[in-house]
């Protein structure tokens, strides 16, 4: 991979970021997803400062954990599987798609055998896309209070994913109102939640959600450039 051209393009990323945020929010934290990708056409993020990776699959993931630890904040950004979660339980420092209590059960009790407290986020999905994971925006509050007493984890925000759209009205008003249940959850926030990360915005939408106050967006093929 030429590493101009992956300077130029998480150059491009960060500056519209900073636009697109428009002072009325932090400029959110590019978390470079790396599905497909190999450890070595990871590593060179770490020269141009990126701090967090995320990857999608515990497989895939477990094929390059070795040589990622300790250079990146890994971050388990895909659908997880509760018979998955003994492999990761402490190797990552974030897994941002727990949907439901028995996955959070499962993470809580795999972290607290190992002495952890995992980092969560709970992934909502604004769309109500059968195919997707999350939970709907009404059943995100009850799921917040059954996890948040588990000894093993810490819920600290939300996940959401978008759906694929061109139509960008469409995508403005889901951010909206993703940020207004983040909001309203940080703002009456049950004890042991913490409001402090909304993770939403991918290579195709990352500028609408910055415009709606995200705090991290996960980028792979504007970072790394399409797959041949």
């Amino acid at each position: 991979m030429n590493m101009n051209m992956l300077a130029e393009r998480i150059e491009l990323i960060r500056n519209n970021l900073a636009v697109a945020s428009e002072g009325k929010y932090p400029v959110p934290e590019l978390i470079g997803v790396t599905k497909t990708h190999t450890a070595e056409e990871i590593l060179p993020l770490e020269q141009l400062g990126v701090r967090l990776i995320g990857e999608n699959r515990v497989q895939e993931l477990m094929s390059k954990i070795d040589a990622l630890e300790g250079r990146f904040g890994i971050h388990l950004i895909g659908r997880l599987q509760r018979n998955k979660v003994k492999y990761i339980a402490d190797r990552v420092d974030m897994i941002q798609s727990v949907d439901s209590v028995e996955l959070a059960e499962e993470i809580s009790r795999r972290c607290a055998a190992c002495g952890r407290v995992m980092p969560v986020l709970v992934e909502v999905n604004p769309a109500g896309e059968k195919q997707k994971g999350g939970v709907s925006f009404s059943q995100t509050r009850p799921l917040l209070e059954e996890i948040r007493k588990f000894e093993g984890i810490r819920v600290e925000g939300l996940m959401a994913v978008m759906p694929q759209t061109d139509d960008e009205e469409v995508l403005d008003s889901l951010f909206s109102e993703t940020r207004k249940l983040f909001e309203h959850i940080r703002d009456e926030a049950p004890e042991g939640v913490a409001m402090r990360e909304l993770s939403m915005g991918m290579s195709g939408d990352y500028m609408i959600a910055a415009r709606h106050g995200a705090t991290m967006v996960r980028i792979g093929s504007a970072v790394f450039g399409p797959r041949n």
